[in-house]
């Protein structure tokens, strides 16, 4: 799937972007910070190079909010919808949620990230490789 490019939005649509493929990666973040963003048990993110990501409509609509020393996360001003990841630990890279896209990327869902913050009402039925420790990211 080189160089197809999907289309996503926020909830309203005020904001439009399209991603070339292929992605970096695909996972499901259990962070305690990603699902107060989210408001949901967990977040489906999937990594991009900066370089195949546009924003197509809606641009000045993006608001960003440092959300700690070394990341910030993006979202729709109009309508609340969280968007986007970008750190520091990975330059040149943008994460995206993946229930903003109006259609399917290359990959599934790949692994879980930070399971030792997981919410405890979250069942995880699923064999993917989960990892968590202190950096979120040690196999267990």
């Amino acid at each position: 799937m080189e160089n197809v490019k999907v289309s996503g939005a926020c909830l309203c649509g005020a904001l439009r972007f399209e991603v070339e493929l292929p992605t970096l990666y695909c996972a499901h973040c259990h962070c305690g910070m990603c699902r107060r963003a989210h408001g949901a048990g967990f977040v489906t993110w999937f990594g991009i190079p900066q370089e195949r990501f546009r924003i197509t409509a809606g641009a000045e609509k993006l608001v960003r909010y440092q959300s700690s020393e070394h990341a910030t996360r993006s979202f729709c001003g109009v309508c609340g919808s969280s968007l986007f990841f970008a750190t520091t630990q990975r330059p040149g890279q943008l994460d995206v949620a993946l229930a903003n896209m109006d259609g399917p990327i290359d990959r599934a869902p790949e692994l879980h990230v930070f399971i030792d913050d997981r919410a405890d009402w979250v069942r995880i039925g699923d064999a993917l490789p989960r990892l968590g420790g202190p950096t979120g990211l040690e196999p267990r």
